[in-house]
């Protein structure tokens, strides 16, 4: 018998109950999850999984975070097919079409029980999954087709549930309406909130045509169902939390959002204290305030609390290596680039390269870690290229590329190629709020600076002083030099015609002199600068996480203007 019913027919009371059954069940698989019993919680729910849809959802989801840390295309597919079976499971329980197949005309009549309409959300949530794990599948565009057209779908069904819920058609006394509500706050959040985040001119090229995303409505939905007792609270909070130190961090302007991110984390972590996933969240907020050592302390307590899934270990060495490379300690960052080049899947290229980046910021005549070289690790880089989507990621073509001037017997060194890497990632915000970590940063600039005055001649010569100009600029900003911030920045504007090869850096000192002149309350410079980034550069390397932070500037200054009644030209 199935767990939720026969699918389809009436809304019996042992419908309902089953139904209740199923989720408290799910809500108990959770609960193993989250105090690291991540094969007992897999125990728990796989039994059922072939016949019940909240128990072959919880499942694929698990099986799905995992195929997400390991990157091993045998758990992608493994984990894709399970989520495939699981949508199969939601069908049998969604009520059947009309003639007109009209998905409102599914939905419409006082006919549409309680368990349709959960059926009718799990469905949307297993596409949505479906759609990333397909985005992360193949090499080929037929599947981002493929992946687009799930992502459609998914969205269409929760914009009908979320109108057809709003009326208060269920019950307000069912025990399982929570957890529909919560099931549709999760994909209208989810929606509402990734979508705010994109460029319109992104959204044009990926062909979004017809969505829409209001971030606050977007926050406010996800908020909503993580503080409501349901089966998705953990993942609405999963997904605020990634925003809140994450997304806003590398996608943004490294605002201070630690504050809800700390509300939200700190009733789970009461709960369970050793969780792995809730200790790494806890380390990256310490983290983002720039409590590095505090951070350290997290990320290892993580790393202690399970040995079950080395997956959750990987996430806490890759945030491990950037709070050493902030101190300075070029050794020990070194240390977990090398653990994640041997174990994790990700990036090989990437890891190898930031082994190579650390290892060139030490001194010459300093012994290397085993023997290795950072000439030849930074020669190896570009054969441990992939593709996952039939792209390498961005980071990766980008420390390919720069790598490449290795292949050169007499070749030209990076001058600060780890201080580069952490730019990229966003992590001069983090620098920025110690002064101590400042300052040794200056001192390593400067230094870079006097053998870039001193070195020969060279192709690079002008591309590798305004590097150092750029980091140079923002390390004097967050230490309240303005004017010699600006003068950095602006002298590397004033330099676009003769940089050979790093043309990102162009639009990036333009989008950081826009950021300072806010900070001074020179908006409409800003916004003048920025439209210039947007406008005038193509096709340069990480383009799109520029262009990600750039809107993130213009809309926080369309918001302030909103906000203050101003009235004119828009920033946008």
């Amino acid at each position: 018998m199935a767990l939720e019913g026969g699918g389809g027919g009436g809304g019996s009371s042992s419908s309902s109950s089953s139904l209740e059954a199923a989720l408290a069940e799910c809500t108990e698989a959770l609960n193993c999850f989250l105090k690291n019993q991540f094969s007992e919680s897999l125990e728990m729910l796989q039994p059922r999984a072939k016949e019940s849809m909240y128990h072959a959802l919880i499942y694929a989801t698990i099986l799905e975070m995992q195929a997400m840390m390991t990157f091993e295309h045998d758990d992608i597919v493994h984990a894709g097919h399970t989520m495939k079976e699981a949508q199969e499971i939601c069908q049998r329980f969604r009520r059947k079409s009309t003639v007109t197949g009209s998905f409102s005309s599914r939905l419409g009549g006082d006919s549409c029980t309680e368990e349709e309409l959960h059926a009718e959300v799990c469905y949307a949530e297993c596409l949505l999954h479906r759609a990333a794990l397909t985005f992360l599948q193949d090499e080929n565009m037929v599947n981002f087709i493929k992946g687009g057209i799930k992502v459609r779908s998914s969205y269409l069904i929760y914009r009908e549930l979320n109108s057809f819920i709003q009326p208060n058609q269920l019950p307000s006394s069912s025990p399982c309406r929570a957890h529909l509500e919560g099931g549709v706050a999760l994909g209208i959040g989810a929606f509402n909130l990734t979508l705010s985040l994109f460029p319109p001119r992104i959204l044009r090229l990926l062909e979004f045509a017809g969505f829409s995303g209001d971030k606050d409505y977007g926050l406010q939905q996800l908020h909503q169902g993580a503080t409501t007792a349901n089966l998705r609270a953990l993942l609405c909070t999963m997904l605020l939390l990634c925003y809140y130190t994450f997304l806003t961090f590398v996608l943004g302007i490294g605002e201070d959002n630690f504050t809800e991110a700390e509300a939200l984390l700190s009733p789970y972590l009461a709960r369970y204290p050793k969780s792995a996933i809730f200790l790494f969240f806890a380390g990256r907020i310490e983290e983002i305030k720039g409590n590095i050592n505090e951070a350290i302390k997290k990320f290892e307590e993580g790393c202690s609390a399970q040995q079950a899934w080395k997956q959750f270990h990987h996430m806490c060495y890759w945030e491990l290596m950037w709070c050493f490379a902030y101190k300075g300690m070029w050794k020990m960052a070194y240390f977990y680039a090398d653990l994640l080049s041997k174990e994790n899947r990700w990036s090989k290229a990437m890891y190898v390269y930031m082994k190579a980046a650390f290892l060139s910021m030490l001194p010459p005549e300093e012994p290397r870690p085993f023997g290795e070289d950072e000439v030849e690790l930074f020669r190896q880089v570009s054969s441990f290229k992939q593709k996952i989507a039939g792209k390498s990621p961005p980071t990766e073509k980008f420390a390919i590329r720069k790598a490449r001037r290795y292949k050169a017997s007499e070749h030209v060194p990076l001058p600060v190629p780890a201080l580069e890497m952490m730019y990229m990632w966003n992590g001069f915000t983090v620098l920025g709020k110690r002064q101590e970590l400042l300052k040794g940063t200056l001192e390593t600039l400067t230094q870079a600076e006097k053998l870039l005055q001193k070195a020969p001649a060279s192709e690079h010569q002008v591309d590798d002083r305004c590097l150092v100009l750029l980091l140079k600029g923002l390390v004097l900003k967050h230490l309240h030099s303005s004017a010699e911030a600006e003068a950095c920045f602006s002298a590397v504007h004033g330099s676009e015609k003769r940089i050979r090869y790093d043309h990102y850096l162009v639009p990036n000192a333009l989008l950081e002199l826009s950021l300072l002149y806010v900070a001074q309350g020179r908006n409409e410079e800003a916004v003048q600068l920025l439209r210039r980034a947007k406008n005038n550069y193509k096709n340069y390397s990480m383009e799109s996480r520029t262009l990600f932070r750039i809107h993130a500037v213009l809309s926080k200054l369309k918001a302030c203007q909103e906000e203050n009644g101003a009235v004119g030209d828009s920033p946008s």
